[in-house]
């Protein structure tokens, strides 16, 4: 298997079908996720919203750098969720995160494979590899915050 189609593998399972490593997925939890339970704040946590705000921000950034435009996305940004006041904001907040994920997913499968092992963006942000891996991890990391959120939010 090319690391293409492992990696895009890996990220479909995180984002729209998988359940092997965390028996569920971004596409699972958040289309079973009310706007009022997204965006509810539970103690000091980011509400659910603005973990699938920053997932997003990463996604849409990482993949515009893909097609050939600068790499313009800052951590300092990257929880600036604009504020949803009803189920239509979340729900067009829920289907640009699924179809940037299909879309990033589809320009991995279809990544060259000599390009690898290139510097993504910069040297200093390291290989196109190394930046899928993260993406990757980050994405397991925030959707693991968001299960426990939802079960948490059942007990307020």
């Amino acid at each position: 298997m090319t690391n293409s189609n492992y990696l895009a593998s890996r990220l479909r399972e995180v984002y729209l079908n998988g359940t092997w490593i965390a028996y569920t997925n971004y596409k699972d939890q958040l289309e079973k996720t009310s706007w009022k339970e997204a965006i509810k704040q539970v103690e000091s946590l980011n509400s659910i919203a603005a973990l699938t705000y920053h997932i997003n921000y990463y996604l849409d950034g990482v993949l515009n750098a893909f097609r050939g435009s600068d790499l313009e996305i800052r951590d300092k940004y990257s929880f600036d969720l604009p504020p949803i006041n009803n189920e239509a904001e979340w729900l067009l907040l829920v289907r640009t995160f699924l179809k940037n994920a299909e879309d990033f997913i589809e320009y991995v499968a279809n990544f060259d494979e000599d390009q690898w092992q290139k510097a993504f963006a910069e040297e200093k942000y390291g290989n196109y590899l190394r930046n899928i891996e993260g993406v990757i991890e980050h994405s397991y990391y925030h959707l693991g915050q968001i299960v426990l959120i939802k079960k948490l939010i059942k007990r307020y």
